[in-house]
């Protein structure tokens, strides 16, 4: 049986990538930017590689870029924030549950049953990074803040369907607040990268992974994955980032192209774009003969129950970990999602 490669892995030669744009001066300002993901993700073609052409074009070739993706020895999922505050690299798009508790008020976003929708959770982190999020991206400049379409959950030999079907499987989790809620559900979540999943669930390690619909086509997991639960119940928050000096140190009209395609020109792209991003993956499963199953209103209605001592525990966490306005900042996420759904 064939082992998946880890992310590109022995392709970092096609895997960094320079961004030079439609111009032809000599760039005066060369840019890191790093993230986990393949070269085939959506994040990638759709997002980071068009906005750094956005980017030197706007310039006018005064700042350009080289890409460093998962496999490259910039990509790991759990040095993104650490890079880019130490200068390693100028911008980083990473996970914000990945190490655990770097972002303690953002983390709140990825609790069960508050979004139902890439682009709601999005709006609701971006509207609120000035006030109560501002304290987790001290040091930062932050470019973007996103969260994925509700997430499914994958398994690979057992179907589920039921709160029982969940029990002692390990489930591979992508946060804190998922890794609660797998726990309370009977689960036993497994933290780990995205890009080991594919060997992990080979070797039977693991017995499913959650995650949205795009990460399973573009790391393969359809060849070891056979069951889908679309459960809808949670979502896992991103952030796109830049190491404040180095943007201090850019030229006023080199920080007005940034900003112009950073911000609030990015927040209503994630919406449609995840939603374009997960059907390949949806539609490859079915190629494929999977048995997708959405998870039933009475079945919903028991996970909600049974999830209410977690999310009072999880909201508690964060104010342990020193955030005293914890209950504040999670009840105007609900509120920001809410004010969201209704105007769309």
């Amino acid at each position: 049986m064939k082992l998946k490669p880890n992310l590109l892995a022995g392709a970092a030669l096609s895997a960094v990538l320079a961004v030079t744009g439609a111009v032809s001066a000599e760039a005066k300002t060369k840019l890191k930017i790093s993230h986990y993901l393949p070269t085939v993700h959506g994040l990638h073609t759709d997002f980071v590689v068009p906005w750094a052409q956005e980017v030197t074009e706007c310039t006018g070739g005064e700042v350009e870029f080289d890409i460093f993706p998962g496999g490259t020895q910039l990509g790991n999922v759990a040095r993104q924030q650490e890079q880019v505050m130490a200068g390693v690299v100028d911008i980083a798009l990473g996970l914000t549950g990945i190490p655990r508790g770097r972002f303690p008020r953002t983390s709140l976003i990825d609790m069960p049953f508050l979004t139902d929708s890439a682009a709601s959770a999005t709006y609701a982190l971006w509207s609120m990074l000035p006030n109560e999020l501002a304290d987790d991206y001290k040091g930062m400049k932050v470019l973007g803040l996103f969260a994925h379409n509700p997430g499914v959950i994958h398994t690979a030999t057992k179907k589920v369907e039921t709160m029982e079907d969940l029990k002692d499987l390990r489930i591979r989790t992508p946060s804190p607040a998922v890794s609660e809620m797998l726990s309370y559900l009977g689960a036993t979540p497994q933290g780990l990268p995205p890009g080991e999943v594919y060997e992990n669930l080979q070797r039977g390690v693991l017995d499913g992974t959650v995650f949205p619909w795009d990460p399973v086509k573009s790391f393969g997991l359809n060849e070891v994955l056979k069951y889908h639960l679309e459960a809808g119940v949670y979502t896992v928050s991103f952030f796109f980032v830049m190491n404040e000096r180095s943007y201090n140190k850019l030229s006023p009209e080199a920080q007005a192209c940034i900003d112009k395609y950073s911000g609030d020109a990015l927040e209503p792209k994630f919406g449609p774009w995840w939603d374009k991003w997960d059907e390949p993956g949806r539609q490859e499963a079915i190629a494929a003969g999977h048995e997708i199953t959405t998870l039933s209103p009475e079945e919903r209605d028991r996970w909600r129950e049974a999830l209410q001592p977690m999310m009072a525990k999880y909201v508690e966490q964060v104010k342990a970990a020193g955030v005293d306005n914890a209950q504040e900042i999670y009840d105007t996420m609900k509120a920001k999602v809410a004010e969201y759904d209704a105007a769309h």
